[in-house]
């Protein structure tokens, strides 16, 4: 049974989907092409849909907030604060979009899994690819607003570099969500409150700095919580990362990564009885 645990076996891991690439694209195209089908604006969603939230932030958080958090004198204009925010979200809500939808691939796509020639590991690539597509919608609006409030820097082009964890993260967490939820089916009920729970318990919505001692802690390890504060160093404040971090980031989501794909071959031969 193929695991891939050694270097050379990773390589052969992405020699494998590689293969798989004309396959890729075409379940890529059709998952973005079903979502909006039907509607005036089709793909135009994935553009108007982070635009709408970027002005209800700006207007809810800039008026109604006043633009600072309690307990902190870091006050902001309302067009800053709704910037402030969307960076959290445009690093959060594809990822929610990934974990939320990864253990219902299996029993939704059991067409694709009745035939033994379909390589149903590319199902979870799919899925982290369309949010990677709706995901980079976002962060290009994220950074036009960001030009147009007068934050252009040469950091900004840094701004997908620093997303690179993250997105491996999510491909591992989908590998492995989605062979689990063909054994435990309570994941599709679960995950959902569990992405509600995750967007506030990291810094989406406030900074860093202003979480418990604990939570502030946890945000120092966390992927997705330094990913979010990388996107404000870049496109906010026209920093680079730490690199640092963003190296330790890098392997250690990259590791899951390897792993995710690695339970989830273990687990594949197994998909057609229990799904």
């Amino acid at each position: 049974m193929y695991i891939p645990s050694a270097p050379t076996n990773v390589l052969r891991a992405l020699i494998d989907l590689a293969k798989h690439r004309y396959l890729i694209s075409q379940l890529v195209r059709r998952e973005v092409l079903v979502k909006y089908r039907g509607s005036l604006l089709g793909i135009g969603w994935s553009f108007l849909y982070p635009l709408l939230l970027l002005l209800a932030f700006t207007l809810v958080f800039g008026g109604v907030f006043g633009g600072r958090w309690s307990g902190t004198e870091d006050t902001r204009s309302g067009i800053e604060m709704a910037l402030f925010i969307y960076c959290g979200l445009a690093v959060f809500m594809p990822f929610s979009e990934v974990i939320t939808s990864s253990p219902r691939l299996l029993s939704t796509n059991q067409n694709f899994i009745k035939k033994i020639i379909f390589p149903v590991e590319i199902l979870p690539l799919v899925a982290v690819l369309t949010a990677l597509i709706h995901g980079s919608a976002h962060l290009l609006l994220l950074a036009i607003a960001a030009l147009l409030a007068g934050h252009g820097s040469a950091a900004m082009l840094l701004a997908p570099l620093v997303l690179l964890p993250v997105w491996l993260f999510t491909l591992g967490a989908a590998w492995l969500l989605t062979a689990a939820g063909a054994y435990v089916r309570d994941l599709a009920h679960g995950m959902p409150v569990l992405a509600q729970f995750l967007m506030f318990v990291l810094p989406v919505f406030y900074p860093a700095t202003a979480a418990p001692g604990v939570l502030r802690v946890l945000n120092t390890v966390n992927p997705l919580a330094l990913a979010i504060d990388d996107v404000r160093l870049t496109l906010l404040q026209g920093r680079p990362p730490a690199w640092g971090p963003w190296w330790t980031s890098l392997l250690v989501c990259g590791t899951i990564t390897v792993a995710g794909y690695a339970f989830f071959m273990r687990c594949r031969e197994e998909f057609a009885d229990v799904v």
